[in-house]
């Protein structure tokens, strides 16, 4: 922090940026007196510092922030998207590799639902994402029970007022009956909490598996029920238009997959359409290299 306290950037968003907490979460570390700044502690977060700054959450120093990074994990059904559960439910955060650095999810998948989950360790990156503003789409797979017609889903693209609730319209298809239960591709820019089931249920159908395919640009493609992927900087950098980092001009690392910690082998999951979502928001169309291209859910 400079004499004046004016450059430099917002404490709690270093904070975030290092992966120690968001950006409102930091405000409550500093404000419960957990901060310290050059061994002063701070009661505020209407403090800007600098690089030359010594930064302490609860006397540990904090490191200076990565670079933004951005993973591709596919959640399995029955973890919960928190760090901690007061239910005692084994979380995502339970099954990540270990040599992972601290992340933050983007959005949740609830307990029963599965597919893209997209991890960060930068607070800026995660509100961009979540905004409904920015308009990003999110497509899921979705197996109901029953037999809809073209008629059963047509509220759900005008959009529905439940309990008081309003839910925006939704991009619905039909892909195929399979016996009693039907397979459909739906598309949504809030996800709200239990969104697809909620309005479902609304128009009389019952939801018993729930795939998140994409977020944005971003795809599922073939990644195995609990594998992560890191994406390159130079696709996370093209869409969501980050600087590069000084001397990353020459640097092609290579994306990394990798499985769950402790999680016994499954039987095989169904996977996404082979044809990658298009019309996917502010980035385009095509799927970013990283990201890999699947089947559909075996018939």
């Amino acid at each position: 922090m400079d004499k004046t306290g004016q450059e430099g950037e917002r404490i709690a968003k270093v904070l975030a940026r290092a992966g120690i907490a968001s950006r409102r979460e930091a405000e409550r570390l500093i404000e419960a007196g957990r901060v310290t700044v050059n061994g002063r502690r701070i009661a505020s977060p209407a403090l800007n510092v600098g690089p030359a700054d010594r930064i302490a959450v609860d006397g540990a120093a904090v490191a200076a922030p990565d670079r933004p990074r951005l993973w591709l994990y596919h959640k399995p059904a029955g973890l919960v998207t928190t760090a901690r559960d007061e239910k005692g439910r084994e979380t995502v955060f339970d099954k990540l590799p270990e040599d992972m650095p601290r992340v933050m999810p983007v959005g949740r998948l609830d307990l029963n639902s599965e597919g893209l989950l997209l991890l960060t360790n930068d607070g800026a990156i995660k509100r961009r994402l979540e905004l409904p503003s920015t308009g990003w789409l999110r497509k899921y797979r979705v197996r109901v029970k029953g037999t809809p017609e073209d008629a059963t889903l047509a509220p759900l693209r005008t959009g529905l007022v439940i309990a008081g609730e309003t839910f925006r319209p939704m991009e619905v298809t039909l892909d195929r009956q399979q016996g009693a239960n039907a397979w459909l591709t739906v598309g949504l820019r809030e996800g709200r909490n239990r969104e697809i089931r909620r309005t479902m249920e609304a128009v009389g159908l019952v939801v018993n598996r729930l795939i998140r395919i994409s977020y944005g640009p971003f795809q599922l493609g073939d990644l195995k029920p609990g594998e992560i992927e890191e994406l390159r900087g130079r696709v996370l950098r093209d869409q969501l238009g980050l600087a590069a980092p000084e001397g990353e001009a020459t640097a092609k690392p290579k994306p990394t997959r990798r499985k769950l910690r402790n999680r016994p082998a499954e039987a095989p999951e169904p996977r996404p359409a082979r044809k990658p979502p298009r019309g996917t928001g502010p980035g385009p169309a095509s799927p970013p290299r990283g990201a890999r291209r699947g089947k559909a859910p075996p018939g």
